[in-house]
């Protein structure tokens, strides 16, 4: 991990003054907009695959990266477990983005406050993004082993260093709200929603970790069932029932906020069943 999160370090410290350089322009860098953010990004995901790329085929990392026939056996194995998971991470955007419609449905106040408010949330992601690769990876390494009972321990061990780190992160939101949204705006229109918002999902945070670590354990065990029926029902809670709630019964902001909660909940006890009731005592079928 330490070369990849090298070179994204890096490439952030690039990143940050290039993009307003070429959004408003800099010396002889011409103006080019908001289109200038996009250039950036492009500019280092390319330059940072073309690295990695690099490393890979050196063979530095234990793995020697060349061209080779594929196999349709692996290619099954990669897709089975690959594309819910890929399906999952639309599920969360658009859960992100029906959320914010019902938010904008309280006025343009509401629907900022939420923008800047949920930013916390989304930084929950990368966060269990790479706590979660590494429960994965042991996961996985060990249930190939044939060693599922410490692949279980490895999944609650990562449970719990899930909902303590993004549980701690989410009490304090919860408690001072102001130290996140101060950093945005200090207009007491946008600040209401977001506090309130804060008050109520960012007690959830923990729960959210516990259930992502879970969904990468359950990845790790190639059984991505339960993630997927997971982020579904949340989904439907935080964004069907949620608009439903504002449009057709005059639900509160309150109220949304504490439905995006319950979905946040129901989330992680989905993804509690593969080891709770025994998915980890045996290992899934491969092709």
């Amino acid at each position: 991990m330490r070369v990849p999160a090298l070179v994204t370090l890096i490439g952030a410290c690039v990143l940050i003054p290039c993009s307003p350089a070429l959004i408003f322009g800099f010396g002889p860098i011409p103006r080019l907009g908001v289109g200038g953010a996009g250039v950036a990004v492009a500019t280092f995901y390319t330059i940072a695959s073309l690295i990695l790329i690099r490393y890979m085929m050196k063979g530095r990392s234990g793995l020697v990266l060349r061209v080779v026939p594929l196999e349709c056996r692996l290619l099954r194995d990669i897709l089975r477990v690959g594309l819910p998971a890929a399906v999952s991470t639309i599920q969360t955007n658009l859960t992100v983005i029906i959320v914010t419609a019902a938010f904008g449905l309280f006025g343009i106040d509401a629907l900022a406050g939420y923008g800047i408010a949920s930013r916390l949330d989304y930084l929950i992601i990368p966060l269990m993004f790479g706590l979660g690769t590494a429960i994965l990876t042991m996961v996985g390494v060990n249930a190939g082993a044939g060693h599922l009972q410490r692949a279980r321990r490895i999944a609650w061990t990562g449970a719990i260093v899930g909902a303590t780190i993004p549980g701690l992160i989410g009490l304090v939101a919860s408690i001072d709200p102001l130290l996140w949204l101060h950093i945005f705006t200090h207009d007491s229109s946008v600040l209401v929603p977001a506090t309130l918002y804060l008050r109520h999902v960012a007690l959830a945070y923990g729960v959210l970790g516990t259930g992502l670590a879970l969904s990468y354990a359950s990845q790790g065990i190639g059984r991505v069932a339960w993630p997927f029926v997971a982020g579904t029902v949340r989904m439907l809670i935080a964004g069907a029932v949620g608009w439903l709630a504002v449009t057709h019964f005059g639900a509160s902001l309150t109220t949304l906020s504490l439905i995006v909660t319950g979905a946040i909940v129901a989330y992680a006890l989905i993804c509690m069943i593969p080891i709770l009731t025994g998915g980890f005592h045996k290992p899934a079928k491969t092709g």
